[in-house]
């Protein structure tokens, strides 16, 4: 009898394309994967670490399984796994921890789906290693997440990411084509690229970002492409032309800035700043103006003084940016940050959040205002439960339009009519296919 197996992800884009390839190793004779808000037999939690709430929610998570099912076997693979693996052992009801390269080896690990006195733990140093583990996402037809870079050599003094997934590397151009080749070929529309810092892309073969975006546009039949994220250090003047020339790369950057201050900047052990996000922020408005322009940002960093902050918002405030993703500082284990002194009140980290985040709701609001009454492709992806299909334009607006049979999986011409409270826009379709 088939063992039915549920899958929980956890964190980054990377995580789901990771998630997707883990499931697939599993042999279709022996397993049925079901959803995570079935009752199964094994759930496999593949976990973030960035945060202490992203640590929450993985205990929050085996609670929940284990208590949907008591005999369930209850694996806890990835980040947290790898940096936290006697912690996560410890949380009752799990099973099996795996850690950062163990878990492409899950099918190995639960030949014995006995609940056990003791988790089994599984995890190896990560610092060293030149293994790059291919990923891909699947199961939706529209968007694929496509890893092309793992690892991380910057080192910056609040993140764990660089002890968790090791150095910085990449397969070849010609192995990524290849795989986007398969995923096209699979019916997908569009791929997004992901990775712990796709812009260091290269190092392990000697090749460019541009160059795999130059390779990738070409791809036949790949409709959309996506970068995920890139350092503002590593946006190149050529990379933001590719994005202009073409209509397969979509004009949407995703930047994080993490703060506005050089002073803070330094004490983060960025590799930029201020003046360097501005001007590739203003060089992207310049080439692309109706480009989705987002950005990363951390409040309440030690030492962070309320001027510091100050410098912060005014520096947002004067960028033409279309939204924020805001994030109060968590400390992490092992993590220089961590140590420092000038430690900043939970209350006062709340307050300098809510504040970026009207900010950020208001940038999202003007942005999509002045979109409305433009022409766009959009990917309609899901049906909601109102009667609508929702879907992402290439600068990345949500949007809602009457269900229509056939739309779901298509890309089409839309005009873009009126915004909506849930913020994403309503639209109208012009009646020819994109």
């Amino acid at each position: 009898m088939k063992r039915k197996v549920a899958f929980h992800t956890l964190g980054c884009k990377l995580n789901f394309a990771e998630t997707s390839t883990i499931a697939r190793t599993l042999p279709d004779d022996r397993f049925e994967r079901v959803s995570a808000d079935s009752r199964a037999d094994i759930y496999v939690i593949n976990t973030c670490t960035v945060t202490d709430t992203a640590d929450r929610k993985c205990r929050q998570a085996v609670r929940k399984f284990a208590h949907r099912n008591p005999d369930a076997f209850i694996a806890v693979v990835g980040c947290y796994a790898q940096m936290r693996r006697e912690e996560a052992a410890s949380i009752e009801g799990v099973d099996l921890v795996l850690g950062t390269y163990e878990k492409f080896d899950l099918a190995s690990y639960i030949d014995n789906l006995q609940k056990r006195t003791a988790p089994g733990i599984h995890s190896c140093e990560t610092v060293d290693t030149d293994e790059f583990m291919a990923s891909w996402s699947a199961g939706e037809r529209t968007r694929s997440f496509l890893k092309v870079q793992d690892g991380c050599d910057y080192h910056c003094s609040y993140c764990t990411v660089p002890l968790a997934r090791g150095k910085s590397r990449n397969p070849a151009i010609s192995e990524i084509v290849a795989e986007a080749e398969k995923i096209v070929a699979g019916g997908v529309m569009e791929i997004v690229l992901t990775g712990v810092n796709v812009g260091d892309f290269g190092k392990s073969t000697g090749e460019t970002l541009e160059q795999l975006l130059e390779s990738l546009v070409k791809v036949n039949g790949l409709q959309r492409l996506r970068l995920s994220s890139i350092e503002p250090n590593l946006v190149t003047d050529r990379i933001i032309d590719i994005v202009s020339e073409g209509k397969v790369l979509l004009p949407h950057f995703h930047i994080p800035l993490q703060s506005g201050n050089d002073r803070v900047l330094g004490l983060m052990r960025r590799r930029y700043r201020r003046e360097v996000f501005r001007d590739r922020v203003m060089k992207i408005r310049e080439r692309i103006p109706d480009a989705g322009l987002g950005a990363d940002v951390i409040v309440g960093f030690p030492g962070e003084t309320e001027e510091e902050y100050a410098d912060t918002y005014s520096f947002l405030e004067s960028l033409p940016l279309s939204y924020l993703h805001v994030f109060a500082f968590s400390p992490r284990p092992g993590t220089p940050a961590a140590e420092m002194p000038g430690a900043v009140s939970r209350q006062e980290k709340e307050k300098r959040s809510r504040q970026l985040i009207r900010l950020s709701e208001s940038r999202r609001m003007q942005f999509m205002h002045n979109a409305s009454g433009q022409i766009h492709n959009v990917l309609f992806e899901k049906r909601g439960h109102d009667g609508t299909v929702t879907g992402l334009t290439g600068n990345y607006i949500r949007v809602m339009t009457p269900r229509v049979k056939g739309l779901p999986g298509s890309i089409r011409q839309v005009r873009l009519t009126s915004l909506r409270d849930d913020s994403s826009m309503n639209c109208e379709l012009t009646d020819k296919e994109a």
